[in-house]
């Protein structure tokens, strides 16, 4: 990935952490997914009260960007403004590997930032 299109995918994420609904657990994520069409889709976490209903930042941008049409997700970047970097829960990396082979999982809080690929971080997904 170029450092223009992580630069994009940093800022989209940090916009949509902006709008996270998290007044339970203050803990506020934004994503940013990158499509191979190109295109940018991002999501924020959005908790609730019965928390099993809470859904994270990472699977709002999937599912956005299947709504708009995309099937293949080429990068994720997951934003959080936490000491140490926040990768994607183990249901994330699921719905991601959904419409993925293995893309660049990006973890940024602003002062850091490490790249990961999908089979790293889950490295026996379940696939059909």
């Amino acid at each position: 990935m170029t450092k223009s299109i992580q630069a994009s995918l940093l800022r989209a994420a940090r916009a949509a952490e902006d709008r996270a609904y998290a007044p339970y657990s203050q803990f506020k994520v934004g994503a940013a997914i990158l499509t191979s069409s190109g295109r940018i889709f991002s999501g924020c976490n959005i908790e609730n009260g019965s928390y099993g209903l809470t859904v994270c930042a990472e699977r709002v941008a999937v599912f956005k960007a299947v709504l708009g049409g995309e099937r293949k997700v080429k990068a994720v970047l997951v934003y959080a403004g936490t000491v140490k970097l926040t990768p994607p829960c183990g249901a994330c990396l699921q719905v991601i590997s959904e419409f993925s082979e293995n893309p660049e999982i990006v973890l940024s809080n602003g002062r850091s930032t490490k790249t990961y690929r999908l089979r790293e971080l889950l490295p026996l997904g379940f696939r059909f």
